[in-house]
């Protein structure tokens, strides 16, 4: 007799489409250059999505995609952003950004308020259509969240992208990620705004009180711990922040992006930490891109969603350059400089993405604003490799103005990438 596929059966034909379709792409199409694999692998997401796949073979998305899988595949995607937001926020370097504050302020208000205001502008003017603002959404919340959208810097992808060039460990690799840094903490704040329940305000309060507490008292077992036990203990730490951030009204990842900032990257080892990010990024994130893909949409008409992102794209690339040209001038940076920063801040991906689908979510935005702000997200981050190379031989080429003591650290010559 026929044998009847299982549902086990179908989430693994589901996994082994989630990791063969991009890799296979993203190596054969040898787009290494241009994108890197989780690129791919957000576009592979879309595509597999609803939007492209459903449309054009319904019947075969849905035998594959069915409701048992989906929500199979949503479990282990949450537990993958959890922990990818974690890593960004142990990542976070605040002392370094203290220590330059005056600088690393500057840059990195400017970076992300030109972007901000620019993208409430193009949110302000798609309010006048209908298909944008999510059912629960107020007008407001719509603005300030697609505004903060432009503003993202992808942190974590930023590293990666810096990698590429091999800029990471020179010094301009690190005074980028100083302002990504700052840049970061304003964005969870102002989603943790957004995202407010006035009519939950005291379950609000009681969390972050409570966080505070037992934060304290974390923050002074860890050093304790040996090494290998503080992997263990981050985890739990992680699910319990998740969850009472959750319970809330705040949202689980605004709970993970806590528990890990509140952690020092010092706790950990660097190699061990990059290792992990990139395990993550390897072993359980394609997941994640694929059940962002299957909440993908064009209800409002592909053509509108186009022209959305399209808006967007210039809102968030023009006000994140403007921003930082202006602080290269206020600061005194020496040509160049500015382009090469503005470039890479603009990077958006994974969490632009992951704000996106807070936003989607909560009902702030509906599927055909998600699916524009995804595909501005793809578009910049595609865009920075590219623009940078170039820019990067050049300054590094050029001659290094002359600097006081002061700014020694700040301006030593950057290390150029091979030519690929």
């Amino acid at each position: 007799m026929p044998h009847a596929i299982t549902t086990t059966e179908l989430f693994l034909v589901a996994m082994a489409i989630i990791f063969a379709v991009p890799y296979l792409v993203w190596r054969l199409g040898r787009m290494d250059y241009v994108a890197p694999l989780v690129v791919v692998q957000i576009i592979a997401g879309i595509l597999l999505g609803p939007g492209v796949l459903g449309k054009v073979y319904p019947d075969y998305y849905a035998f594959v995609f069915t409701p048992d899988v989906v929500q199979a595949l949503n479990g282990i995607a949450w537990w993958a952003v959890m922990l990818f937001v974690m890593i960004a926020g142990v990542e976070l370097d605040l002392r370094q950004a203290w220590k330059y504050r005056r600088e690393s302020g500057i840059t990195a208000g400017l970076a992300l308020t030109l972007p901000l205001l620019c993208g409430a502008v193009v949110a302000v003017a798609l309010l006048a259509w209908p298909g944008w603002l999510g059912s629960q959404g107020q007008p407001w919340q719509f603005v300030v969240g697609v505004g903060m959208a432009c503003a993202v810097t992808a942190l974590p992808i930023l590293i990666l992208l810096m990698e590429k060039l091999d800029m990471l460990r020179a010094p301009l690799g690190q005074r980028i990620l100083r302002y990504a840094s700052l840049d970061d903490i304003a964005i969870w704040g102002v989603l943790a705004l957004v995202l407010m329940d006035w009519e939950r305000i005291g379950r609000q309060a009681a969390f972050l009180v409570v966080f505070a507490i037992v934060c304290a008292g974390f923050r002074r077992l860890m050093p304790r711990l040996p090494g290998s036990d503080r992997w263990y203990v981050s985890l739990v730490w992680l699910a319990v922040c998740a969850l009472g951030a959750d319970w809330a009204g705040l949202h689980y990842m605004v709970g993970a992006f806590l528990a890990g900032v509140v952690m020092d990257a010092e706790w950990f080892d660097q190699e061990s930490m990059d290792r992990l990010r990139h395990h993550v990024l390897l072993v359980i994130m394609p997941v994640f891109f694929l059940s962002t893909g299957l909440k993908t949409a064009w209800s409002v008409g592909g053509g509108a969603v186009f022209l959305a992102a399209g808006a967007l794209l210039v809102a968030a690339v023009a006000g994140k350059l403007a921003g930082v040209h202006i602080a290269g001038r206020l600061l005194g940076w020496r040509p160049g400089e500015a382009a090469v920063i503005g470039w890479l801040l603009q990077t958006k991906a994974l969490i632009m993405i992951i704000f996106a689908n807070i936003l989607l979510d909560r009902l702030i935005i509906t599927n055909a604003m998600f699916t524009a702000l995804l595909l501005m997200a793809v578009a910049s981050t595609m865009l920075s490799v590219p623009m940078v190379a170039p820019k990067l031989r050049r300054l590094a080429g050029g001659e290094q103005p002359a600097a006081g003591p002061a700014d020694a650290v700040e301006h030593a010559p950057t290390t150029a990438p091979p030519a690929r």
